[in-house]
């Protein structure tokens, strides 16, 4: 095959792996990454062919080299090497800005790759609107004393806790699989080996507990059986996604989200089939972002609509978006009543309390040593010695991170990786902000550089209360939006010629 052939058909699979990271990266991090990881693999092979790809600049290449080799460096002094530096694979995630940047030429890949994230998410709205008509699990009420569900426990290997399923708890899955009704649920507890590994989903929780098999009571109908007076589809939990996590699905779609709203208010003419088809979309993703529950996503949005709109929009839009708004302001606080039984802001909420907790511990193992301040304690070394640090008030609260990217970036890899890191996201912001003080920009390629201003300022702000960085999943719609940014920074300057545009 002539060598003309080879590098189109390598260049073409490259563009094809980075539609398949836009399509997947709103559902799953596994099909995502292995979109990522073969579109590198044509790139590089794309080298060893002539005449070789030119590699362009851009501003953000010596932050985002930085910050990865200032990770790999507190790796190698990280209390647990091996651990952390397997992390940087996670770490090497920022190759997907130089994939994207370094094989887009044109801004029509630029909306059709946009396009392609902003429809792709809207599958996951969807679902998460047919979960909450259809309902999930079996919701019980009326649990009498001797009933099965009674007797369950948390068992893991430090805890073996009574732990009775009680009114209001919605039961998900029986040894893994997903149950519907009482009849099913009686049927899975009726037989089988003892204990059954139940699933429940209480306020926030979802733990696994075991309940003993073959104590059904006696009955006609599953209610007596399982001792229990009603039962419901369960509607009370937080909306995930295609994901394991809320947080996880609320980052992601604070990203999108903006990117959407970007769009629209860069958009001259919004009374067209692009600007209803974005105003839909808008709608989906705060319906989505809404069924989460998660308050630092809720914020970061509304900080991120805010800067958007005080760059974008007339006093007069912005009093009329503030009116409307404030029916969604009145629904979240409903909201955060019935799903999570807490307010807005609430001093006895239980992730607030542990988050002041994790806070003081780790900020109080930073400057414990030279040796933190400089290079960390090394990625994911907490889980191995939170014991030894007395992390997590001694175990007594969830044991994971520090629920701050400030914090747990300058723990894990050092306060001069936090330094290079918000020199980022300073760069970042710096590019995006001079991108829409240009003239001659198109509206739409204007309004995917205004929704990554706008979402990087919401991530931030999330980020403050959540490790969102520490999020794959999260890191990877960051980066991809980051990618597109540089391809409008890049043609831009390089001139507004029909060409470029087409």
């Amino acid at each position: 095959m002539p060598r003309m052939q080879i590098s189109t058909a390598l260049e073409r699979a490259v563009i094809g792996c980075l539609f398949l990271i836009a399509l997947f990266a709103p559902h799953s991090i596994a099909a995502t990454q292995s979109a990522w990881l073969l579109g590198m693999v044509f790139w590089l092979a794309r080298f060893a062919v002539f005449p070789r790809p030119v590699l362009r600049r851009s501003p953000v290449d010596y932050a985002l080299l930085g910050f990865f080799v200032l990770s790999g460096i507190s790796g190698i002094f990280s209390y647990t090497p091996f651990m952390s530096i397997g992390k940087m694979r996670a770490a090497s995630l920022f190759t997907i800005v130089y994939l994207l940047s370094q094989n887009v030429l044109s801004l029509r890949m630029v909306r059709l790759l946009a396009l392609t994230l902003l429809g792709s998410c809207m599958i996951n709205v969807f679902f998460t609107a047919g979960q909450l008509a259809v309902g999930k699990g079996v919701k019980v009420q009326g649990v009498a004393p001797a009933s099965p569900l009674a007797k369950a426990v948390f068992h893991t290997r430090t805890v073996n806790k009574p732990t009775p399923i009680v009114n209001g708890d919605t039961i998900w899955e029986v040894d893994g699989t997903p149950v519907g009704s009482p009849e099913e649920l009686a049927a899975a507890l009726a037989a089988g080996p003892s204990p059954a590994k139940v699933k429940i989903y209480r306020v926030e929780w979802t733990p696994e507990l075991e309940v003993p098999r073959s104590e059904l009571l006696p009955g006609s109908n599953a209610l007596d059986q399982l001792g229990i007076s009603s039962w419901s589809r369960g509607r009370d939990w937080r909306a995930t996604g295609f994901y394991n996590h809320w947080v996880t699905y609320s980052e992601v779609l604070q990203l999108i989200a903006s990117l959407a709203l970007g769009i629209f208010l860069a958009l001259k003419q919004k009374k067209n089939l692009t600007g209803v088809l974005l105003l839909v979309a808008i709608a989906g993703f705060i319906f989505a972002l809404g069924m989460t529950v998660t308050r630092a996503s809720w914020i970061g949005f509304a900080v991120s609509a805010v800067v958007m709109l005080l760059l974008t929009a007339s006093r007069r839009t912005i009093l009329i978006v503030a009116a409307c708004a404030l029916p969604l302001v009145l629904a979240s606080v409903v909201l955060l009543q019935q799903k999570r039984s807490i307010r807005f802001f609430d001093k006895s909420d239980q992730s607030t309390s542990w988050r002041e907790t994790v806070w003081k511990e780790g900020f109080e193992l930073f400057v414990s040593k030279p040796r933190h301040l400089v290079f960390g304690v090394g990625m994911d070394s907490i889980k191995s010695h939170w014991r030894e640090w007395g992390l997590f008030d001694n175990g007594r609260q969830p044991i994971g991170h520090m629920h701050s990217n400030l914090l747990q970036i300058a723990l894990e890899r050092g306060l001069p990786a936090l330094i290079v890191w918000l020199i980022l996201l300073g760069v970042y912001l710096r590019m995006l902000w001079r991108i829409q003080r240009r003239a001659g920009i198109e509206d739409f390629v204007r309004g995917v550089s205004l929704g990554a201003l706008g979402g990087t300022i919401g991530f931030f702000t999330s980020g403050l209360v959540h490790y969102n960085w520490g999020d794959s999943e999260v890191v990877t719609a960051f980066y991809f939006i980051m990618g597109l940014c540089l391809v409008v920074e890049r043609t831009n300057q390089r001139g507004t010629d029909s060409s470029v545009r087409s």
